[in-house]
């Protein structure tokens, strides 16, 4: 029973191909695209003759179009290419980290200079900031001074971002959108601040 387990354990940590290659490609005509041959439909076996003869594989680019399209390139190459844009996309998605920070209508200049900090430091770390005041009870009342107060925000941010939305009133959140000027690649998004 323990044999079975590790067995399965070994297996589950292969995954199937992507992509059908060579003979595994059951078709009987495709449609080559490529570098180094001429474009149109071949024969499977044509296609698979003219891989051979510059020693790279045949690979299965779509099955949704009819005939199949392939391509003649260096399979292990191709995989290698697929998995480095999957990594540089998926960097590129985690990377956009937002923070948010949240003010009153009445914050204190010490508050205020505190929370800048952070917001600096978000910003330096590659982070967007999300900065809202929230008007609670009948605070809304004092929408102005929660625009002059994200306005102020804005203008101390200058040089560590450029400012994606102005203040907008939402509900009872008045709100602005701040993104990184320039990130120095030392991005440390797994530094988790609370302001």
């Amino acid at each position: 029973m323990e044999e079975n387990r590790s067995f399965n354990r070994n297996n589950n940590r292969r995954q199937p191909e992507p992509y059908r290659i060579n003979q595994l490609i059951k078709e009987k005509e495709v449609r080559l695209v490529g570098d180094n041959i001429e474009a149109g439909i071949y024969s499977i076996e044509d296609a698979l003759s003219m891989a051979r003869e510059q020693n790279l594989d045949l690979v299965e680019i779509s099955n949704k179009a009819t005939p199949t399209i392939c391509k003649i390139i260096d399979y292990s190459k191709f995989k290698y290419e697929q998995k480095k844009k999957q990594k540089e996309l998926k960097a590129k998605t985690q990377k956009s980290v937002v923070k948010e920070i949240r003010f009153g209508p009445n914050t204190s200049e010490h508050d205020f200079n505190f929370k800048l900090k952070h917001a600096i430091n978000f910003l330096e770390e590659g982070a967007k900031i999300k900065a809202y005041v929230q008007f609670v009870g009948r605070a809304i009342v004092y929408k102005e001074r929660g625009e002059a107060l994200l306005l102020k925000f804005l203008k101390e941010l200058d040089e560590y971002g450029k400012v994606e939305q102005l203040p907008k009133l939402e509900g009872k959140r008045m709100l602005v959108m701040i993104s990184p000027k320039a990130t120095s690649g030392s991005s440390s998004s797994s530094k988790k601040k609370e302001s």
